[in-house]
């Protein structure tokens, strides 16, 4: 599988919390870093468990990008989902190893969720020069 391809896998898994068929290694290792907080995961099943423990309603990802490094890809992404809260933002970076066509490991970077007075804020006080 090419990167382009795993890329659009795993913006599936973020939408949908379900790990499509050849995403994954099945020993995948995921390092996840969040604001003050970091966990990591052995395995297919439990990386899975992570993402939906984390972020249980599904949403979408409106914007990503990747690039191809020698041994896997870089994926930076956005999510946005609801809740009884409102909605909710996130961006997040990817850095992953590939092994047979799959992502065998996995560090993520994610800013942590801005819920929607966080979002107000920084609407009020910050002028973005590109989205």
């Amino acid at each position: 599988m090419n990167v382009k391809e795993l890329a659009d896998l795993f913006v599936r898994f973020l939408e949908t919390n379900t790990a499509p068929e050849g995403l994954f290694t099945d020993d995948v290792f995921l390092d996840l870093t969040v604001p003050q907080w970091r966990l990591q995961t052995s395995g297919r099943d439990e990386l899975v468990a992570v993402r939906r423990r984390s972020h249980p309603a599904l949403g979408t990802v409106p914007r990503h990008r990747v690039d191809p490094t020698p041994t896997g890809l870089v994926l930076e992404f956005e999510e946005r989902w609801e809740d009884e809260r409102g909605t909710w933002y996130c961006r997040e970076l990817m850095r992953a190893e590939i092994r047979d066509g799959a992502i065998s490991e996995a560090s993520v970077y994610c800013t942590g969720d801005w819920d929607p007075a966080t979002q107000a804020a920084h609407a009020r006080d910050v002028v973005l020069l590109r989205p």
